[in-house]
């Protein structure tokens, strides 16, 4: 009897639900904080091989053509359907309190300032940014990195910087081809089918409608391309395990990037205002 009970003694006790919890939660936390320096040291990389010696500028114009004119369809469409959508839901409200020609400021405000860039933003992560993280992660898993690396080419100035550069400056072009887009859709939904006045439309637009407006969408495009294709090539360049492990990168990618999207835009419309 005795020996059973220092047998028992000797065993380890197992830690309660709670505990095991706590801890499963804490790592995590410290695993995505670790996560996160790990992706601030790398746009600090970008940002520092960006301005160095050799400037590749065929792999730059190669990825804006890519990020951007490769998205102009999509945007185009997509701002259309948004702009005509959402002056029919807007004209239905406006109806109850006779004031249709607010149609055209409300969805020019709205899109300028919010949709426009949250949504180009996202096409681009949709199409271009998971093609990205897809070959990046790809050329890790087969060691091509490695090997330019061998060949005294540093890959975060040959793969990265073209990529996060096509962003930063492809992303705002596209917010105005949404605008564009988006207004358009308003006014032929207004005055094609809810009787709205061309004149009416174009004029009430003009006067609510700011170039600060439209400047403050610009700066969230600027802030979303960057953030995205940074976070895309962070996922993809840090990819392992094979396919299995570049079709996780890839699919954590997107979900980082829609998630960094909306953040971005609550921190960066309250800095802006």
């Amino acid at each position: 009897m005795a020996s059973e009970n220092a047998q028992k003694a000797e065993q380890p006790q197992q830690p309660s639900l709670l505990v095991q919890t706590v801890e499963d939660v804490g790592r995590s936390a410290i695993s995505k904080v670790e996560e996160l320096g790990s992706l601030v040291t790398l746009g600090f990389d970008v940002a520092r091989w960006g301005v160095r010696r050799p400037f590749r500028w065929i792999n730059l114009f190669s990825q804006l053509d890519f990020v951007g004119v490769g998205s102009v369809f999509i945007v185009l469409l997509t701002g259309l359907f948004t702009g005509m959508v959402f002056a029919h839901q807007s004209s239905r409200a406006f109806e109850m309190f006779d004031a249709e020609s607010l149609v055209g400021p409300t969805v020019a405000l709205v899109l300028t300032r919010e949709l426009a860039p949250v949504f180009s933003a996202l096409m681009v992560t949709m199409r271009a940014g998971s093609a990205m993280c897809t070959e990046l992660g790809t050329m890790r898993v087969t060691e091509q990195v490695d090997a330019l690396e061998t060949m005294a080419v540093n890959p975060i100035q040959y793969l990265l910087v073209p990529r996060v550069l096509a962003g930063l400056f492809m992303v705002p072009i596209l917010t105005l081809l949404f605008d564009t887009s988006g207004i358009l859709g308003a006014y032929v939904v207004s005055v094609g089918t809810k009787g709205v006045s061309a004149g009416t439309f174009i004029a009430r637009t003009q006067q609510w409608l700011d170039a600060v407006d439209v400047y403050e969408g610009l700066i969230k495009g600027a802030v979303f391309g960057l953030a995205v294709t940074l976070v895309c090539c962070f996922k993809g360049f840090n990819a392992s395990g094979g396919a299995k492990g570049v079709g996780k990168a890839t699919t954590e990618a997107m979900v980082s990037s829609a998630l960094t999207i909306f953040i971005l835009d609550f921190i960066v419309g309250v800095l802006l205002h």
